[in-house]
């Protein structure tokens, strides 16, 4: 089918380029952006700018303004020119001659390395190999020489990288990545000139025909073959598309996707890519140049310059689109960009995407249908309105008009197949999961988490409680239903926490964990509502279940108050005192808070250590007393309370005391209450002759002595030896104790005392260990003392250096010197200094000293009288 592609627009006149000259004819054309290069017969290259506007008709046409015209100076024509626009340079080929020059000065740019002569032709490489993004790769043709050589241009240097040899001498040729198509004297062929791989294409006389080489794409090929055909080839060698049909005497070609325009010398034909069918024919005489410059195709006649502008797209798009030609139709849109306002374009290009996200949809090709959806920044609930029952009935969407896509809903869509029914909904499950982490979502985000929370309810996604856990827009009267329907109580509660309503969640909870409603999802709920409990600032609730979770399990039920502040100034926080009031008929979660209180969080209130103590002490002498109690438990319930009765120094001593006094197994406890009173000889008399435990009596000499100074310590064991040494007490005195006590302690002991308390009878050799550390321990000390003496002395001495230094020199006084005050003379060596070291007698200075005040009184009356 014929259509209207194209329209010609001039765009450069011919006085604007030959001006009043009559044979001056245009050689070759370039054009990067909105810059048009000329190359003229006469050797100058001529700059303008092409700015687009639309007429009163609506038509586009062109501004033109020249910018520069330069004079080469070699008296050729300019043959070729390419634009570097990476390194603002263009390149030159003129007199068979590779020049550079600057893109905006046209001024020529010198260059070291290579110096290109005797060039036919060249190409600059579209598909660049190298990755740098500031050189340009070429191949270029030198004349009688069957090889092709592959240089980049950089901005300082030409480089030559690569000769490559060739069959015969090369006519033209096209360059993309590593793939060189040439068409030679006889044959078109390609040639890989990294791996030196090459394969022949057709037959073409170069004689008979100018032969055309022009890349049309990655690694693709366009030629003029024999018999009027434009055929395509790949880097393999092989046609993936039909030929073109297209005339024989055809001077150049130029592809705008998916057209290919050709040239002959009177017509300019626009030939289908697709089908490969004519569209369009255009009349146009003296036709010497045609090229596609990034979409944009420039025609040129020997004295003027014309741009083929392609006319909206949009119908064929549509038609491609409802024959499901999605690529075709998206390549085309994409086509069409250069010759659609840009903000035309971008609605044209949403909906396009958006429709071809719905076909690829509706055919299961579902991860390129998201691309598309996101690229079209589809609102996300013209997707979510096609799965029933998911929007939520406060939602105002309404669909597209005219409309997207021809899908009623899923049923229609899947006409009751269940297997597409699950695909489909995990396809929207993971695109509403992407949506409402992104900004797409903005504006409707009740309708994506409703439609997400009501997809993993139904689904049984694992992904339902983080939703309801973080922030979200879901609509509760809509999604309650839904899970109560879906039996997911546990995400209910959730949904109605997240909403406020602690109370209903908590009710949906407290029936999950007695049986009254059937949801597996947490196994752990009780320990989860314990710990909901703990940080819910609504105490009322808090009260209200404190007692059922206390009556589940004490031990986890206590950490509703556990987990809490203490202090009374937080909001929602509670009193201890009431909390233990409370607890009172749970005696084990009692326990446990008091040791929370008194253990971890270190308050220091006598009245929870004293409970505690007692509540410990209860334990043990229940233990005790219960004949079926293990050895392990009375153990381990000791350990608690003795360890309490030596860590704290807040509880009540006696109250302790009166309530094991009569127990013969808490002697070990009885004691420690002692030394809490400072009732050491009690104490000592009870782990010594009751316990008869040394080693216990030795540790609570250095416990009880631990927050004192030395001579505590020293007092305390000095009353250990003596209970030791003491000969009144039945079984006399426990020599072997004492011994070792010495022996193991010499440094803490005061050897004096200790040998003046020992019986005579003692030999030396017993306390050989004692003595040997007494002594070593006095020579030390005497040692150290001797030390800081001599250190003290040499202080003082070095004081008294600095003083006498600081005095100054001597005074000299005698019978013929006077005094500055009394100006009589010196009769004895006594005399004081002034500043300066001027001697004066030491009666003068006194007198001085006491008529300061009233020398003062004077001179003030006598200025006061001036005054």
């Amino acid at each position: 089918m014929s259509v209207k592609a194209f329209e010609l627009v001039p765009a450069v006149e011919r006085e604007q380029v030959m001006g009043e000259k009559v044979r001056i004819n245009i050689e070759c054309i370039e054009c990067c952006g909105k810059h048009l290069y000329l190359g003229t017969n006469d050797c100058f290259i001529h700059h303008f700018l092409l700015e687009e506007h639309t007429t009163a008709k609506g038509k586009l046409a062109y501004n033109v303004q020249k910018l520069l015209h330069k004079y080469l100076g070699l008296k050729k024509p300019v043959a070729e020119l390419k634009a570097a626009s990476a390194l603002e340079r263009l390149i030159v080929l003129c007199d068979s001659r590779i020049t550079v020059v600057d893109m905006v000065t046209l001024e020529p740019v010198p260059t070291g390395g290579t110096k290109l002569k005797g060039v036919t032709a060249f190409c600059v490489n579209e598909n660049p190999v190298t990755g740098d993004v500031f050189c340009v790769e070429m191949a270029v043709v030198l004349a009688r020489r069957r090889a092709v050589q592959i240089c980049t241009v950089h901005e300082d240097r030409v480089q030559m990288l690569k000769e490559v040899t060739t069959p015969e001498q090369p006519c033209a040729l096209s360059l993309d990545g590593y793939n060189i198509c040439l068409a030679l004297s006889t044959q078109y062929m390609i040639l890989n000139y990294s791996t030196g791989a090459s394969q022949d294409l057709f037959p073409y006389d170069c004689e008979e025909r100018k032969p055309i080489v022009k890349r049309i794409g990655r690694e693709e090929f366009l030629l003029a073959a024999p018999g009027g055909l434009g055929m395509f080839a790949n880097a393999e060698g092989i046609s993936q598309r039909a030929p073109v049909s297209w005339s024989e005497s055809v001077i150049a070609v130029a592809v705008c996707f998916p057209y290919v325009v050709a040239l002959d010398e009177g017509f300019v034909t626009v030939h289908s890519m697709l089908d490969q069918q004519l569209k369009q024919t255009l009349s146009f005489r003296d036709g010497h140049l045609l090229q596609d410059f990034e979409g944009k195709v420039v025609l040129a006649s020997s004295k003027a310059v014309y741009i083929l502008v392609p006319l909206p797209l949009e119908r064929q798009i549509q038609d491609l689109l409802a024959s499901h030609r999605v690529e075709e139709a998206l390549t085309l849109t994409e086509a069409a960009q250069r010759n659609i306002p840009k903000e035309k374009y971008q609605i044209l290009h949403k909906r396009i995407l958006q429709q071809a996200g719905f076909i690829q949809f509706g055919q299961l090709q579902f991860l390129e249908a998201k691309e598309h959806f996101r690229k079209g920044q589809l609102d996300v609930r013209e997707l979510i309105s096609l799965y029933p029952l998911l929007l939520p009935a406060s939602s105002s969407f309404t669909r597209c008009h005219p409309p997207l896509h021809e899908f009623a809903d899923l049923n229609h869509l899947t006409q009751g197949d269940q297997e597409k029914v699950q695909r489909f909904k995990r396809f929207l499950i993971s695109y509403l999961h992407e949506v409402r982490s992104s900004d797409s979502a903005n504006g409707f985000h009740e309708d994506v988490d409703t439609a997400l929370l009501k997809l993993y309810a139904e689904t049984g996604h694992e992904s339902l409680l983080d939703l309801l856990a973080s922030d979200n827009a879901c609509v509760l009267a809509d999604s309650a239903p839904w899970l109560e329907k879906h039996h997911k109580y546990f995400a209910l509660g959730l949904l109605y926490h997240y909403n406020g309503q602690d109370s209903a969640a908590l009710q949906m909870w407290v029936k999950i964990v007695n049986g009254d409603l059937q949801d597996s999802t947490r196994p752990d709920l009780f320990e989860y509502v314990v710990d909901f409990l703990s940080f819910c600032s609504n105490l009322d609730l808090v009260w209200r279940h404190a007692d059922w979770a206390l009556q589940k399990d004490q031990k986890i039920g206590v950490q509703i108050f556990t987990k809490r502040f203490t202090s009374k100034e937080k909001t929602g926080q509670l009193n201890p005192d009431g909390v233990i009031t409370y607890l009172q008929n749970h005696s084990q979660a009692l326990l446990l808070y008091l040791e929370h209180l008194v253990l971890e969080k270190r308050l220091q209130k006598e009245k929870y250590h004293t409970h505690l103590a007692v509540l410990y002490a209860d334990r043990v002498l229940g233990l005790i007393s219960r004949p079926s109690a293990t050895d392990d438990q009375l153990s381990a319930a000791r350990q608690k309370l003795q360890r309490l009765l030596k860590e704290s120094n807040l509880y009540r001593v006696q109250l302790l005391l009166g309530k094991i006094q009569d127990s013969e197994l808490l002697l070990l406890e009885r004691a420690t209450l002692h030394g809490k009173s400072e009732e050491h000889d009690k104490a000592l008399h009870i782990l010594v002759h009751q316990l008869k435990d040394s080693a216990a009596a030795e540790e609570y000499c250095s416990w009880a002595s631990a927050s004192h100074d030395q001579f505590y310590r020293q007092n305390l064991f000095h009353q250990l030896l003596s209970v030791y040494l003491d000969p009144d007490v039945p079984g006399g005195a426990q020599t072997v104790a004492a011994v070792d006590l010495l022996n193991r302690n010499a440094d803490v002991f005061d050897a004096v005392r200790v040998l003046k308390l020992l019986p005579e009878e003692w030999s030396l050799p017993l306390l050989r260990p004692f003595l040997c550390g007494a002594l070593r321990a006095s020579v030390h000390a005497r040692c150290t003392s001797q030390v800081a003496v001599g250190l003290a002395r040499a202080q003082n001495l070095q004081l008294q250096h600095d003083r006498l230094k600081y005095r100054g020199g001597p005074i000299l006084v005698s019978e013929k010197k006077g005094c500055q005050l009394c100006h009589n003379t010196f009769s004895e060596p006594d005399c004081a200094c002034l500043p300066g070291g001027t001697p004066v007698h030491i009666h003068c200075v006194a007198k001085k000293t006491l008529n300061l005040p009233v020398e003062r009184q004077q001179e003030n009356a006598h200025r006061s009288s001036h005054t």
